[in-house]
């Protein structure tokens, strides 16, 4: 696997070369000589974590508690079993 490293000028200057690179492994983006950030292909980043995230661990995420999500509310009907009725009325 090959690790290429690009400034942050020469990444914004030529998104298509790093994005060929990473295709042969990490692109390391560096801002102002330190690496900042890394570019990776989807199938590098999915055999990284491990494949899909299930819907917990995608709201335990950071910045996900700016997500909406509201279930909608069930009814359950829960049917008492004529035997029951029996002993609740004394017979």
């Amino acid at each position: 696997m090959t690790t290429h490293m690009f400034s942050s000028r020469e990444f914004t200057r030529d998104v298509a070369a790093a994005k060929q690179a990473a295709a042969e492994g990490p692109v390391f983006i560096t801002d102002r000589g330190a690496p900042a950030h890394v570019l990776l292909t989807i199938d590098e980043y999915r055999r990284l974590t491990g494949g899909e995230r299930s819907l917990a661990e995608a709201l335990a995420m950071p910045g996900s508690e700016d997500i909406d999500f509201e279930p909608p509310k069930i009814k359950i009907g829960l049917k008492v079993p004529d035997f029951l009725d029996d002993k609740a009325s004394g017979a």
